[in-house]
């Protein structure tokens, strides 16, 4: 099933994760006793990051996403990256996520890499949207940015670009990390205003880490406000009250989301089950139809 379909049937907030390939062999085998975790809460949608060091026809990505789909019934969203693609690898891609049963693809253009010279075929994530759409039935979603993207000029440019992706093809959009709601709350007024009606999922990232998270906000640009900041700065020598800090308030951060009428919300899990766990024994009765 297509992920705008799953929200299009939905009557109450789509619930998803995010996971990622791990790097090693051995955590890799281990992946399963995650998915079990994961699988048990039933979420709308699992997405599964492009994972490094792979053939473009056999990938940690395509097998841990054929697992979630195929042994576990869950719907998986694939990342999809085209800086250091061409097109005829990009249609390997196509064709081998097609053979193993999945319908969902979430088009990036991905993170420039120094040591990676890109093969610019692809200069943007909507020419890849355009791509895909040409070349396969998959549904697609694409990424946005709250507080715009880096390399944006500034928001009107930003929403004007994210504005050029729906029209090439994304059906559904998931937001980058972000920690205060307001922000959410006006970017998703602004897509309205722009004509950009698709579902938009708010992605949430609890903070349990505190170099982890200032790393991934150095990446997308958020902003830690000061009631968070005050949490890392009391709690970051102590790893324990760091996890209940940072879980409580990315719990009442998805509390206020769901009271103010959110499509959905993707959780960014760190392949931490207890972190799903948590979250959603936390917001359960929040979410009932």
């Amino acid at each position: 099933m297509k992920i705008s379909e799953i929200f299009e049937k939905k009557t109450h907030p789509i619930i998803s994760f995010e996971i990622f390939p791990p790097k090693r062999d051995e955590a890799l085998k281990n992946i399963d006793a995650t998915l079990d975790v994961l699988s048990a809460l039933h979420p709308d949608f699992i997405s599964v990051t492009f994972g490094a060091g792979g053939s473009v026809t056999n990938s940690a990505t395509v097998d841990i996403a054929s697992k979630i789909k195929n042994k576990y019934s869950i719907e998986a969203l694939v990342h999809l990256t085209c800086l250091t693609y061409s097109k005829s690898e990009i249609l390997t891609m196509i064709k081998n996520l097609q053979d193993h049963g999945i319908e969902n693809v979430l088009a990036l253009r991905g993170d420039r890499n120094p040591n990676i010279e890109p093969k610019k075929e692809f200069q943007y994530a909507s020419d890849l949207v355009a791509f895909v759409k040409e070349h396969s039935d998959f549904g697609i979603s694409g990424a946005c940015y709250p507080e715009c993207h880096p390399e944006s000029k500034d928001r009107i440019n930003d929403i004007f670009n994210l504005k050029t992706k729906v029209d090439a093809g994304a059906t559904h959009l998931i937001t980058q990390l972000f920690f205060d709601n307001e922000i959410f709350y006006d970017f998703v007024e602004r897509t309205r205003l722009a004509g950009i009606n698709v579902p938009i999922d708010a992605g949430v990232m609890p903070v349990i880490n505190k170099a982890q998270i200032e790393r991934m906000v150095s990446l997308c640009g958020a902003t830690i406000p000061q009631k968070l900041q005050r949490l890392l700065d009391k709690y970051a020598d102590n790893k324990e009250a760091l996890f209940d800090a940072g879980l409580t308030y990315c719990i009442n951060q998805i509390i206020d989301l769901i009271a103010a009428g959110v499509e959905g919300i993707h959780i960014y899990t760190m392949n931490n089950p207890v972190v799903a766990q948590r979250i959603c024994d936390s917001v359960k009765n929040l979410i009932k139809p």
